[in-house]
């Protein structure tokens, strides 16, 4: 990797080891380098001329290799700071295993380990996998609407057995890895729990899809999907034909059991508390989809940083050629772009510490927290992956060079797991409904506060915050009662710029925090600058609701242009510190074509 040339290579190794800390924290040692190691050997190098099917394949023969570096899988599982590290490192190499090892491990093997106090289960060959799981939940004709989905599972008493049945072809389930590529397959099915004729709400049921020769079992259709943009994975349509399951098929808990004589029974009365209960593993995956779109968001900034020093362009004058990186239209969005991945890093950090650490009442708020970083983050990172594709100009196209094919993969992080906008709208209304507290205006005379000042930049991102949920109160409220639809189409505009706001100003307090704690001087002293730049750009895009309603003087507007661009030229020389404290591994990062000396040139192909 290149040193920063500004700093003695002592001091250079000194801030970088801090900055990676402060992204990665104390357990980075026990979470992050097990992955980053597995992840840096010849089996996950990448491979030229695959097929999808090809890929696909590769992705359950890495599985394997995932699943012997691990000591207990079930403790593994259980452990969603662990888990989302795994996701951190997994995108550069194989997006497609990142997929199948998100859906093996935490949507599968979790909800089974999350419903572990029914009946006795044998987790021994999932565990091992000698059967990969999958989760069956969305439905052709019930995506956001889950909650209303069709499938049944009804009980014969006399059989002490289900019955799996798909009603119709919109209660078919949409898009699981339910093929043959990867052998033997079991699933968590989702389906409405009928007894006695009555319908119990939607529970999980444990159900084969294959035999042990990877064929479908006697009433399993599976069928696959057109080949997809994003991650190369075995998308199928699957459905079930009175498919016999046996008693302990149904992963029940205390949100619902039901006796082998059929007698049904939950303290919850609501049938969609039950459902969201059933599947509560999907806000661990939230925490994994933003891991993955973190993983591979600094990755592509590596490569592009290190390609802008690398590549040589002409420049202003006629004294010869200049790396692409001493012009400010090139390095300063990628300036930007590093500052936004270390704030949505430090932001994950933040969601998955609150949901790893909260109580039984505690749980709506951290579900809260992770949709809306989950939102953020994924939606950031395929603003800085863009940029980075662009700024590798058609190098950034190969997918050898690790920026492509994981750019169209983060498609899939943003509708996994609950779609961006639509678990958005579902925090906006929480939040108008009493789970979020303005913070009070500032007091002190804006002619005596600085634009230098984090403490003034975090009051400034807290008044935003103010201005929108105050903009989506009055909407809610001036609109006739009696047309719930219209009263929220009224307010929906304002509501999302509300949560839009929370999470810039998260992410800002969690890098304000990380620059506060560093021990080294200049690590301290750069992440300072991350934190200026970034709340800077946000209060220069809401600078004219600033001034309105007297958060910012004019002068103050005039500033932010100046300012920004200041913090740019002071950030510059430590582009490559910066994207050195990632962390990545020199055998994935140098692997890129665009990243060794010869380029693209030993890797013709014989001809």
């Amino acid at each position: 990797m290149i040193n920063n040339a500004s700093l003695p290579s002592d001091q250079a190794a000194s801030t970088v080891a801090a900055l990676t800390r402060a992204l990665f924290g104390e357990r980075l040692e026990e979470f992050h380098e097990p992955w980053r190691k597995l992840f840096s050997t010849e089996p996950f190098r990448f491979r030229e001329g695959l097929s999808p099917d090809e890929r696909a394949a590769l992705s359950y023969e890495r599985l394997h290799l995932i699943n012997d570096a691990l000591d207990e899988p079930e403790d593994f599982v259980a452990d969603v700071e662990r888990l989302a590290a795994l996701h951190e490192w997994v995108g550069p190499v194989d997006a497609g295993l990142g997929t199948v090892a998100s859906i093996h491990y935490n949507l599968f093997l979790g909800s089974l380990l999350d419903h572990a106090s029914g009946p006795d289960r044998d987790l021994g060959e999932l565990a091992d996998l000698r059967r990969t799981g999958t989760f069956l939940c969305t439905e052709a004709g019930h995506g956001n609407s889950a909650s209303q989905l069709e499938t049944t599972a009804t009980y014969d008493r006399a059989a002490r057995e289900f019955v799996l049945h798909t009603p119709s072809a919109a209660a078919r389930k949409f898009m699981p890895n339910t093929s043959s590529i990867g052998g033997p397959k079991s699933a968590v099915v989702a389906a409405r729990l009928i007894t006695d004729g009555k319908d119990r709400g939607v529970f999980l049921f444990l159900t084969p899809l294959s035999d042990d020769a990877g064929l479908p079992m006697p009433g399993v259709g599976i069928r696959r999907l057109p080949q997809t943009a994003t991650a190369p994975v075995d998308h199928c349509v699957t459905s079930f034909d009175h498919v016999r399951l046996p008693y302990g098929a149904l992963l029940q808990s205390d949100h619902g059991r039901l006796t082998p004589e059929g007698d049904f029974t939950s303290p919850i009365g609501s049938p969609r508390k039950r459902f969201l209960h059933s599947i509560g593993r999907v806000t661990a995956g939230k925490h994994c989809m933003s891991a993955y779109s973190l993983g591979v968001m600094r990755h592509a900034l590596s490569v592009a940083v290190r390609h802008a020093h690398t590549r040589q362009t002409s420049g202003v004058s006629a004294r010869g050629d200049v790396p692409l990186f001493a012009h400010r239209s090139h390095h300063a969005p990628l300036i930007d772009a590093i500052a936004t991945s270390y704030a949505a890093t430090l932001l994950h950090r933040a969601a998955v510490r609150q949901w790893a650490r909260a109580t039984e009442s505690e749980r709506e708020d951290g579900e809260r927290f992770a949709a809306i970083a989950k939102g953020w983050i994924t939606w950031r990172a395929r603003a800085v992956m863009t940029e980075c594709r662009e700024r590798c100009g058609a190098q950034g196209l190969f997918l050898a060079n690790g920026i492509a094919g994981q750019l169209a993969a983060n498609e899939g992080t943003i509708t996994a797991e609950g779609d961006n906008l639509v678990i958005w709208v579902k925090a906006a209304g929480e939040m108008l409904l009493g789970h979020f507290t303005p913070k009070e205006p500032q007091e002190a005379p804006l002619e005596d506060r600085d634009l230098g000042d984090p403490v003034f930049l975090q009051d400034l991102l807290a008044d935003i915050e103010r201005i929108w949920h105050q903009r989506a109160r009055t909407r809610l409220r001036s609109r006739t009662a009696g047309d719930p639809l219209n009263r929220w189409n009224a307010t929906v505009t304002p509501a999302l710029e509300l949560v839009d706001a929370y999470a810039h100003c998260q992410a800002a307090q969690a890098l304000l925090d990380a620059a506060t704690r560093a021990a080294d001087p200049e690590a301290r002293r750069q992440l300072g600058l991350l934190h200026r730049l970034f709340t800077l750009r946000r209060v220069a895009a809401h600078s004219g609701d600033l001034l309105a309603e007297g958060y910012l003087t004019g002068d103050q507007v005039r500033q932010l242009p100046d300012a920004a661009e200041s913090v740019v030229a002071d950030l510059a020389p430590h582009a490559v510190t910066l994207t050195n404290g990632f962390a990545l591994a020199d055998e994935v990062f140098l692997d890129h074509p665009i990243n060794r000396a010869e380029g693209f040139e030993g890797s013709l192909l014989p001809g």
